[in-house]
């Protein structure tokens, strides 16, 4: 009886202790955000600049951790090996989260992953040079149908949303385009500039944040236009079935308790209503498309069945 006593209040013991330590969060040390893409890029600026409004309304600090590699996999990865106490969170991105699944088997369990919010939903678009005789997408189908092969689109590497889109268009027009696979946008654009290629796949966002002067966009690959591109047809409009976007969003290791979860997806919601980070984010050319933790995971099932018939077109090609 005496050690059925001290092992209960032993184990109350460790209970406040793990109590207290929740209640501490995230006040006693900073929370690592994991950035599964390297600096400068769309999901860097989007975290970046939404950190310091949520640590306003958590207490707390958050420093960006950088770890780009393999479509965001190794930090998805290290995000479900680490400590479940809250103190590690990831960026995550779609297709890549989702095609990754579908390419191979990946090294982390994706049920160990949790979505906290989506931020930002950035259409894909193709954009040639500046000089470019091409206006639109039906001007640069209407060539590579009389010219079978010989226009070349820049991506960033199979399975991309740019890469997608390509495939898309291809079926969707009836023509056959040429990839071309450089190691990252700032390289796609440099070789454009150079003549290189005949167009490149970028995302709306980044295009309109960057210098437009020696670009044009033909297009949107979105359902609706952009918030931040009301001038730009999609692809719809202009006659394509081509549907292809970036989700950058948040995640937690599900075995974090959801209290924490819960807490940090509240601030993250206040976050996006600041004002001033509204003001920023315009400034930043962020496309705003915030989804709660429930509604994105309603989302995903049918995002993931679409990108599942597009990787089909993928397999086609190997």
């Amino acid at each position: 009886m005496k050690n059925l006593i001290r092992n209960t209040a032993l184990a109350t013991t460790m209970l406040l202790g793990i109590g207290a330590a929740h209640a501490e969060w995230p006040s006693d040390r900073p929370i690592e955000m994991i950035v599964a893409f390297a600096p400068g890029g769309g999901t860097d600026v989007m975290n970046r600049t939404l950190a310091p409004y949520i640590e306003k309304e958590l207490g707390g600090k958050i420093t960006i951790l950088n770890r780009p590699g393999a479509s965001g996999e190794i930090a998805y990865t290290a995000l479900t090996q680490a400590k479940p106490d809250g103190y590690t969170l990831s960026s995550l991105n779609t297709p890549g989260y989702l095609t990754m699944q579908m390419d191979r088997k990946v090294r982390f369990d994706p049920k160990k992953l949790c979505l906290v919010a989506r931020i930002v939903e950035d259409p894909g678009s193709f954009i040639v040079q500046a000089n470019s005789p091409y206006n639109s997408l039906k001007d640069l189908v209407a060539f590579a149908k009389a010219n079978p092969g010989k226009v070349t689109v820049g991506t960033t590497g199979l399975g991309t949303d740019e890469h997608l889109a390509l495939l898309q268009l291809e079926k969707a027009a009836g023509v056959d385009l040429t990839p071309v696979t450089f190691n990252g946008a700032n390289e796609a654009r440099t070789a454009l500039l150079g003549g290189h290629v005949t167009a490149i796949g970028i995302n709306v966002g980044e295009f309109q944040s960057g210098d437009r002067s020696a670009f044009k966009s033909l297009g949107q690959f979105a359902d609706q236009r952009s918030v931040i591109a009301q001038d730009l047809p999609t692809a719809k409009e202009q006659g394509f079935d081509v549907i292809m976007s970036s989700e950058r969003g948040i995640a937690m290791g599900c075995d974090v308790p959801e209290a924490i979860r819960t807490k940090y997806s509240d601030a993250v919601k206040k976050a996006l209503d600041n004002p001033e980070f509204q003001e920023k984010a315009k400034q930043q050319s962020l496309p705003l498309s915030y989804r709660s933790s429930e509604d994105w995971n309603k989302e995903l099932p049918a995002r993931a069945e679409r990108l599942g018939e597009v990787w089909k077109l993928v397999k086609e090609q190997k």
